[in-house]
């Protein structure tokens, strides 16, 4: 009697394709991404020499630089459903398409409210995430979703990516060649997502289930609570990623090459360890990874947030003064150190989602997606405001030290405190 190897039944071969299937969606869409938020944060470059010509303030150099990400945030929620009802390969086909002629655009923009109509189209490369996300993550089996989305969540690099080629552009051409040469790497991009992704019809959700069926799920607590959780570590990041250049040129008078490197240093982590923030999840479980992730956090932002100082104190022999402030490599590591937080809890929180909602991963997705693009909206635009209002830039550190203080309690009040810690229910029992 012979006995077939697993290898010669029928259905090696077709494991064997979708295992090939799988890998070449995930690479592929994650160089799709990676190319929609080098576009999403263009203006964290430009905005510089456009923020000089047009003579902006604090106020509106932060709306400029945001316009675009309110357009990628609000568009989340219907692209996840969309993506769930006709699949990730058509939906984010088409989002690049649309951006191409927007992005080429921009290069003949003159006005102020030029640069925010433009910026609306070209924002919606943003809204890549929530069909990506949903459409790598069914590829995969759930212990691993962790890890692809983290993978595919490493698009968010693309920040760090505009950082290196934006500013070199800018120097060797001027501001208008970056919206040129980046319509010709997105509809590249475009190109290459469409040749190596694959379209799987299981993926998709019955028809029958309605827009507003999905959108009831902001009903359930768990969800805003990771609305909250996500507005900070992707909400954070993108404000940061947009505001950290011109940043280092104010604060300590850099050049724009050398401002950008810099704040690569807390864009890149950012992005690229988001892979292993999702494998770290799938080991040792959303919670544990976002709690230690909230408090890096805090304690980053805790001493971000000190502004240079100069202290002058009475003696017994005469007024001495001290110099209180991080110069810019302390600056630069506490930075680098929070992208590192921010990738894993980016990672950390879409395990949450994988976790409670497996069937409904696109809708999900999209709403936490929403609230953490509106922060990312936001947060720069209030950055702007309180340096206008205030003159020192630290307090949007100070301002964001404020929302991980939100997040930190209520994760307390709803997890950590319910957390039995001996017992038969305690997790070391269970170990």
């Amino acid at each position: 009697m012979v006995i077939a190897s697993p290898a010669d039944t029928p259905l090696a071969p077709v494991a064997a394709t979708h295992a090939r299937q799988a890998l070449s969606v995930l690479i592929a869409s994650t160089l799709a991404f990676t190319v929609c938020f080098m576009v999403w944060m263009m203006f964290g470059v430009i905005g510089i020499p456009i923020k000089q010509t047009l003579n902006l303030n604090a106020t509106e150099f932060g709306l400029l630089t945001a316009t675009p990400v309110l357009t990628g945030s609000l568009v989340r929620v219907p692209l996840g459903i969309w993506t769930d009802r006709y699949g990730g390969r058509i939906v984010l086909s088409l989002l690049m398409a649309i951006t191409v002629p927007a992005i080429w655009l921009m290069s003949y923009a003159t006005q102020y409210w030029h640069f925010l109509v433009i910026g609306l189209v070209v924002g919606l490369a943003g809204g890549s995430f929530s069909v990506g996300t949903p459409y790598v993550a069914r590829w995969f089996p759930r212990h691993r979703q962790g890890f692809a989305m983290g993978v595919f969540g490493a698009g968010n690099s693309g920040a760090a990516v505009n950082k290196f080629v934006a500013p070199a552009l800018v120097v060797a051409f001027g501001w208008t060649m970056v919206p040129q040469v980046y319509a010709a790497i997105m509809l590249g991009a475009l190109i290459v997502f469409w040749l190596f992704s694959h379209s799987d019809p299981a993926h998709r959700v019955p028809s029958h289930v309605k827009f507003r069926d999905q959108l009831r799920a902001l009903r359930d607590p768990k969800v805003l609570k990771y609305c909250q959780y996500y507005s900070i570590v992707f909400g954070g990041y993108v404000a940061l990623s947009l505001w950290m250049v011109q940043y280092y040129i104010g604060e300590y008078g850099l050049d724009i090459r050398a401002a950008a490197l810099l704040a690569a240093c807390f864009s890149l982590p950012g992005g690229v360890l988001r892979a292993l923030g999702g494998w770290v999840s799938d080991k040792y479980g959303a919670h544990s990874v976002t709690w230690w992730v909230m408090w890096v956090s805090w304690v980053c932002l805790f001493l971000l947030s000190y502004p240079q100082t100069e202290l002058t104190i009475l003696t017994a022999n005469g007024a001495k003064s001290f110099h209180i402030g991080l110069n810019v490599y302390a600056f630069t590591a506490l930075m680098f150190v929070l992208g590192i937080a921010w990738a894993f809890g980016k990672a950390s929180v879409f395990k949450y989602i994988s976790d409670d909602y497996p069937h409904n991963i696109g809708a999900i997705s999209g709403i936490v997606g929403l609230a953490g693009g509106l922060g990312g909206f936001v947060l720069p635009i209030l950055f702007g405001a309180l340096m206008d209002l205030t003159g020192v830039r630290s307090s949007a550190f100070m301002l964001m030290y404020g929302v991980v203080w939100v997040s930190l309690i209520w994760m307390y009040w709803t997890e950590v405190r319910r957390t039995e810690l001996m017992g038969p229910r305690s997790q070391a029992f269970a170990r």
